[in-house]
Parts: C-alpha cells; sequence; structure tokens
C-alpha cells in the first residue's frame, strides 16, 4: 500500500508540474485517502486489535 501511495505521490508532483492540475489533483486525493487508511490499520495493530499472523 506504502508503494502505491508514493507511486502517487509523485503522479500527483509530476502531473502539476506539468500543468495537469485535476490529474494532479486526483492523484493526491486518493493518496490522501490511502494515507488515512493505513494510518487507522497501523493503529487498530498497534492497539491489538486486528492481529497480523
Amino acid at each position: 500500500m506504502l508503494e502505491i501511495i508514493l507511486i502517487l505521490l509523485v503522479v500527483a508532483a509530476v502531473a502539476g508540474l506539468l500543468g495537469f492540475g485535476r490529474l494532479s489533483g486526483a492523484a493526491l486525493s486518493v493518496a490522501k485517502l490511502l494515507i488515512l487508511v493505513a494510518l487507522v490499520v497501523f493503529l487498530l495493530v498497534i492497539l491489538g486489535i486486528i492481529a497480523i499472523a
């Protein structure tokens, strides 16, 4: 999941530099959503609610 987030952030940066504002915004929005999901899953693992076997 972290690889996808990094790819989306790079896509957003490159699209922003090239002037594709909507594509940049869309990639950034999806990256933010995935970061939020990753943080929630991480917190659930830390608190012991979800066990990784």
